[in-house]
């Protein structure tokens, strides 16, 4: 059963972004009213808006994979791949389009977990692709160059870790309870050529 930390750390990744976003949203507003303006384009404010543009993006994602999800919610594919293009537009990682549709945001919130532990698994890029079947969902990384913790990826398999991970690895730990949340089973499976994790529904 998920327990109360689960939905407690939930509801602190809903409020952080809901008080980031705002003043995320008034820098934005404040270069489009720079550039209504006339402003001389430079490097430097190209650099902003690429910055803006880029946490924006981010936070849109953390609302999703860490923040709560309640039942009644759906989520829809248009939606999460606007957030993955603005995301990951410039990075050596290539992710393939999510499958068209709309989903539960529980479901959504655990394939983005899913897609974050495969990132770990590519720091030098690669490809990720996320696949939905009758079985479930199917999050896949591959790589000429795979780097990843096994110990990080036998938590997805329910083994105990000995210690708590870094903080850039908490999706691992917060992966196996979202997937619980949302009524799949969570399974991974690391090799020399690939990283997958199975979201398979119960």
């Amino acid at each position: 059963m998920v327990s109360d930390t689960n939905a407690i750390a939930a509801l602190i990744g809903s409020r952080i972004c809901h008080d980031l976003i705002s003043p995320i949203g008034a820098v934005s507003n404040g270069i489009e009213l720079l550039e209504l303006s006339g402003a001389a384009a430079s490097p430097e404010l190209a650099l902003v808006v690429d910055s803006v543009a880029h946490a924006n993006a981010r936070i849109r994602f953390f609302r999703l994979a860490f923040g709560v999800a309640s039942p009644d919610q759906d989520t829809g594919a248009e939606e999460v791949n606007s957030i993955l293009h603005d995301l990951h537009a410039d990075e050596r990682t290539v992710i393939d389009a999510f499958p068209p549709g709309h989903y539960p945001r529980r479901e959504v919130r655990a394939v983005l977990l899913a897609l974050l532990c495969a990132e770990q698994a590519v720091p030098y890029g690669g490809r990720i692709t996320m696949t939905l079947s009758d079985e479930g969902w199917l999050v896949r990384a591959t790589a000429d160059r795979m780097n990843s913790d096994p110990e990080l990826w036998d938590l997805l398999n329910g083994t105990q870790g000995t210690a708590l991970p870094a903080p850039a690895h908490v999706q691992f730990l917060i992966l196996p309870a979202a997937a619980w949340d949302a009524r799949l089973d969570c399974s991974a499976n690391l090799t020399d050529e690939a990283a997958e994790v199975r979201l398979r529904r119960a």
